[in-house]
């Protein structure tokens, strides 16, 4: 039994979860007055929203239409949906689940470099050191594998 597969396995899992419930989140929000629950958000959040992010934020949620929650929650789930089935994959030790893993996570890593050379911050550096080492761990599992064949 592989315990780096299932740590993996438990990471990508709680990122399918957590973003299943952003878009339930989201689905909460239609028919509702979005700019009431922004300005709420910021408040408890303890924001200026006078400041320049927080307006750009209002904007945007006075733009939002319903379909567009919908939208949203549903590429939500979808992106929930592959990353619990990866997870179920790596938890029962499927070799098709490393290299999903490892050709969904190296895909962000591009992504990733840019906005750190863009401007490091301790978020986008995290981000990247964790997804790296998860492909990475990846690709050795998977190079194991083949040796053992």
């Amino acid at each position: 039994m592989n315990s780096g597969l299932r740590i993996v396995a438990l990471f990508e899992g709680a990122k399918g979860i957590l973003v299943l419930l952003s878009g339930f989140g989201l689905l909460s929000l239609i028919h509702k007055d979005l700019h009431l629950a922004a300005s709420q958000l910021l408040r408890h959040l303890n924001l200026n929203p006078a400041s320049h992010y927080p307006v750009i934020f209002l904007d945007a949620a006075n733009r939002v239409t319903d379909v567009q929650l919908w939208f949203m929650a549903a590429a939500a789930l979808l992106y929930a949906a592959v990353r619990i089935i990866e997870a179920f994959g790596l938890w029962t030790q499927r070799p098709w689940a490393e290299w999903f893993g490892l050709l969904t996570g190296g895909m962000y890593i591009p992504v990733e470099l840019y906005e750190v050379l863009r401007g490091a911050s301790w978020p986008k550096v995290t981000v990247l050191v964790v997804n790296s080492a998860i492909v990475l761990y990846l690709l050795v599992v998977i190079l194991k594998s083949k040796k053992s064949w």
